[in-house]
């Protein structure tokens, strides 16, 4: 963080709590970075803007199922990936493995969530 930064913002925004410029900081360059690695080249609403118009293909899809949510937090996992490929994007919060890890462990837990909902007759409704 720059010392000339945070001084100026605590001389402008004297009141607040000693940690909320630091933390608006840190916030503003994981914004960053992580925007760098969603949409680096395009749009910074990109990776949004792309699972939304997947996820338009399915007009009745119940978003308010766990497991649906699941699916669509690794349909954001795999177009950050496909995305990162696709602009050749050298990542600076989350490589494609870890993105890929995600993956794997939101099918995992998705599978053992229709696991239990196939045995308990009260989740099947």
């Amino acid at each position: 963080m720059s010392e000339d930064l945070f001084e100026s913002l605590k001389r402008r925004y004297p009141h607040g709590h000693p940690e909320f410029i630091p933390l608006l900081l840190h916030a503003a360059k994981l914004h960053s970075d992580k925007n760098h690695d969603y949409a680096k080249g395009g749009n910074p609403l990109g990776n949004f803007e792309r699972v939304a118009r997947i996820l338009g293909l399915y007009p009745d899809l119940p978003l308010h199922e766990p497991v649906v949510v699941m699916l669509v937090y690794m349909l954001k996992q795999i177009d950050a990936v496909l995305w990162g490929f696709s602009s050749k994007i050298e990542q600076k919060v989350e490589g494609p493995i870890d993105r890929l890890n995600d993956v794997l462990v939101y099918a995992g837990i998705a599978i053992c969530a229709l696991k239990d909902k196939q045995t308990r007759p009260e989740d099947k409704a």
